[in-house]
């Protein structure tokens, strides 16, 4: 494969992670716009990215975008994927890499569907911040180049992982899902700040930022891990530890039973992709 400088690069899908990952690769100085062919269902999608970054080629059809382009990432829904595949089978080549962004497809049914060389790349929200981790399943026709070259785009927007296909859900609930779920027990605790205080919220919201920043600093430079961050702000006797009580006693089996749901979704959504799948081979 050729150097990422010399690569084309294409994008079919320009929802949220579709996005973050064009301007990811461009703001981390891994690929320049013009490197850059993309499209989507809905065209002014593509071309909203397009006057930020005017030399991306915005392509009408998905067959153009995949006769262009030396790496091909796909990133549309998963019932999106299969007749997407079926559309690009014969525009693609055996040289060419195929990435999916969707976890509950899996390289080998991608690689049943196309000649192309294939892989399956997780991204997170937390990659725009040429930051956190990326999720990284190979399929057998890739060697060890082809792995070297997909890693080497994402080294400098993010920290590559590699994953087996039993742990995906699990991975991404950590990886991709965890900043939403994250978010969502902040706000609960700056809404409970803000009630039970005379705290503004913009203030609680401040300090709150401030020390998730922090936060991920000290974790960033290994001066603290999780258990003993803990054990140095826990003073024996002091508020802290007032307040971890109170989390011990009303937490105990919440993300069991968050990551039980996820589970559940993504064995259903298999499920229909394996439908779609088995007919297609089956034709």
């Amino acid at each position: 494969m050729k150097e990422a400088k010399e690569m084309n690069i294409g994008v079919i899908g320009t929802g949220n992670m579709g996005t973050i990952i064009i301007e990811s690769l461009i703001e981390g100085s891994v690929l320049s716009p013009s490197q850059l062919y993309i499209t989507n269902r809905t065209l002014e999608k593509a071309e909203k990215i397009k006057q930020y970054y005017p030399e991306i080629k915005v392509l009408n059809n998905v067959k153009s975008v995949a006769q262009s382009t030396d790496i091909l990432f796909i990133c549309v829904k998963p019932l999106q994927i299969e007749p997407l595949l079926n559309t690009l089978k014969t525009d693609l080549t055996d040289e060419q890499l195929l990435v999916s962004i969707t976890s509950p497809i899996t390289v080998s049914q991608l690689e049943s569907a196309v000649p192309s060389k294939v892989a399956r790349v997780i991204p997170s929200i937390t990659n725009r911040a040429l930051s956190g981790a990326t999720l990284f399943t190979f399929g057998d026709r890739c060697d060890e180049r082809d792995k070297v070259k997909l890693k080497g785009l994402f080294e400098n927007i993010s920290t590559p992982i590699m994953i087996d296909e039993p742990i995906t859900r699990i991975a991404s609930d950590l990886s991709s899902c965890g900043p939403a779920f994250m978010s969502f027990l902040l706000e609960k605790m700056i809404n409970a700040a803000v009630s039970v205080t005379e705290i503004s919220k913009e203030q609680a919201i401040a300090l709150t930022t401030e020390m998730m920043i922090g936060f991920g600093k000290l974790l960033e430079k290994d001066f603290y891990t999780l258990e003993t961050l803990k054990q140095k702000v826990h003073v024996k006797g002091g508020v802290t530890g007032v307040g971890l009580k109170v989390l011990e006693d009303h937490t105990e089996g919440i993300f069991e039973k968050v990551f039980a749901e996820t589970q559940n979704k993504f064995k259903e959504d298999h499920a229909v992709v394996d439908v779609q799948f088995s007919q297609e081979v089956s034709e």
